[in-house]
């Protein structure tokens, strides 16, 4: 005879505390998880500055793109983490001397750099990370993002 009366009767109380022992055992590795990636974060961004080099380049075409599709080397896509391969990240197609190549960029950087022209940039590798100077005019601002409430009452 099979039947669930067979069981211990647990209190709600004993159902909190188990939910809430898991509440905080997920806080504590959120964590430190955290602090491992704020250090990689910070590593990556010394070696960023270390390699970081003024070039001179023509913007061709910019777009968001899952890094398969955007054309950026094989050495590259392998180096990514498994979560990065499947977002898409600002891709800068553009003209380097007589080469034209796929980089990837800053979020900042993308959302000012205009397209067709010249520009000079601070390139690390395939990476660029800020923007010196566009030729014909200054580096354009940035617009402030409007918030939802301000979105909302414009329409």
């Amino acid at each position: 005879m099979h039947s669930l009366y067979f069981l211990p009767a647990i209190s709600v109380w004993g159902v909190m505390g188990i939910i809430l022992a898991v509440m905080a055992a997920a806080m504590v590795a959120l964590y430190f998880w955290g602090r491992k990636m704020q250090k990689r974060q910070a590593d990556a961004e010394t070696q960023i500055q270390n390699m970081k080099q003024v070039v001179s380049i023509l913007v061709i075409d910019k777009k968001k793109l899952k890094p398969a599709e955007s054309g950026l080397p094989e050495a590259a896509l392998s180096q990514l983490p498994w979560y990065a391969k499947r977002t898409k990240m600002p891709i800068i197609k553009a003209k380097i001397g007589p080469q034209i190549m796929s980089l990837m960029a800053d979020q900042k950087v993308f959302d000012v750099i205009p397209v067709k022209k010249e520009c000079k940039v601070a390139l690390s590798g395939i990476y660029i990370s800020e923007i010196k100077s566009v030729r014909g005019g200054k580096v354009p601002e940035p617009e402030p993002k409007k918030s939802l409430l301000k979105r909302l009452l414009k329409k």
